[in-house]
């Protein structure tokens, strides 16, 4: 969370036009991974939506352009055809309503430079995650303020229309400052694309739905499994699937674990199965697990710790799914947000959101671990890290 300006719809758009032309005419053909970066704009330099060029053999970071995407695009998400970005504007206020709004933009085939299609409210204040389900005929957002999920369908174009469907979060915690009521988080479709799973801090529940793309709705899972109802106090942020075995990773944002639970796919249920410190035994300081992400192998897990500013490594037995801290390397800097893998899996990128900075690490693709390159890039307010064709 972060502090947001209310901005009206007319300089909304009349900015992001500004934004657009800027980098669409500077732009050429770009060799090297394309990285999108999202920020928070209220309160900081920043200028909004960044793309940046790795150099896959050295790691390199080189800044090619920005985009006014609107106020805070801090979280994206990309079309599976990779022709299109999603980002959230992190807002409570929207055309004077209590509500954030999502943002589409094609992406030039050449140039990867972004011309706006449309924006719709998210129908909830502070949308904080947006993800595309794999047969891209909806986008599915969690809004923190006031606990919600929307689902919007895709027009052919990547166009956005208005939320088909808003469900509201029920639920608290005993954290009384950040529990007193639902705040949706996470929210992702499954890999059969059949159920979507929404992580709600404030309620302590991973909630699950069976996901309709011909209705364009959200169905909860009722009866015997379905939701986990997470350790009271947990809260819990940000999921990844594993990619071989039935196995969800939940990392809890206030009591600094890495919960692992077991999804069954045919009954969209979740069962809890064991869960682990993000941070070495003994310390003690404050810290908030941001976001999650395991490896194609399925052998390794990461989670970025703020406060501690470090990412975990977890290897992962290859059989059971049983993870053990295997190393906590420090993000050389301030506040960790999302990170990412590139496209090659041989480095980890993360982004400092409070030292205004993305780092770059490399990674041994045989045990998972990190090394540090001194390769970073100076970039305001970093929030979330997106590469296309990944």
């Amino acid at each position: 969370m972060t502090d947001r300006r209310d901005p009206s719809r007319r300089d909304f758009l009349a900015a992001s036009a500004i934004g657009l032309i800027g980098l669409a005419r500077g732009s050429e053909k770009i060799d090297g991974d394309l990285l999108y970066v999202g920020t928070y704009t209220a309160g900081t330099r920043s200028e909004g939506l960044y793309l940046l060029r790795m150099d896959r053999r050295s790691g390199n970071l080189q800044r090619i352009g920005s985009v006014d995407a609107g106020p805070n695009p801090s979280f994206l998400a990309i079309h599976p055809n990779r022709r299109v970005l999603y980002a959230v504007n992190e807002l409570e206020q929207y055309e004077g309503r209590a509500t954030g709004a999502v943002s589409a933009f094609a992406i030039a085939r050449d140039t990867g430079a972004l011309t706006r299609l449309n924006e719709q409210p998210s129908e909830g204040g502070a949308p904080c995650y947006v993800s595309v389900d794999r047969s891209a005929q909806v986008v599915l957002v969690a809004n923190y303020v006031g606990g919600s999920i929307a689902l919007l369908p895709i027009q052919p174009n990547g166009a956005l229309d208005p939320a088909a469907q808003l469900v509201q979060h029920t639920g608290t915690g005993p954290n009384a400052e950040r529990q007193a009521a639902p705040h949706a988080h996470c929210i992702l479709p499954d890999p059969s694309n059949r159920f979507a799973l929404a992580a709600d801090l404030g309620a302590d529940r991973v909630f699950v739905y069976h996901l309709d793309l011909d209705g364009k709705s959200l169905r909860h899972v009722e009866g015997e499994g379905g939701d986990a109802v997470m350790r009271p106090g947990a809260g819990p942020r940000h999921i990844a699937f594993h990619p071989k075995l039935p196995l969800v990773f939940v990392a809890n944002e206030l009591d600094f674990t890495v919960a692992t639970l077991r999804f069954d796919a045919e009954r969209g249920a979740l069962s809890p199965l064991e869960t682990h410190s993000t941070v070495p035994a003994g310390w003690t300081g404050t810290n908030y697990p941001a976001d999650i992400h395991v490896a194609s192998t399925g052998r390794s897990l990461y989670v970025s710790n703020r406060g501690h500013n470090s990412v975990a490594v977890f290897s992962i037995a290859e059989s059971t799914g049983a993870l053990v801290l295997a190393q906590v390397v420090s993000t050389e800097g301030d506040w960790p947000r999302n990170f990412t893998l590139d496209p090659t899996e041989r480095w980890l990128l993360v982004a400092n959101q409070r030292s205004d900075s993305v780092v770059v690490f490399g990674r041994d693709p045989d045990n998972g671990s990190l090394t540090p390159t001194r390769q970073r890039i100076a970039i305001p307010s970093p929030v979330c890290l997106r590469f296309p064709g990944s």
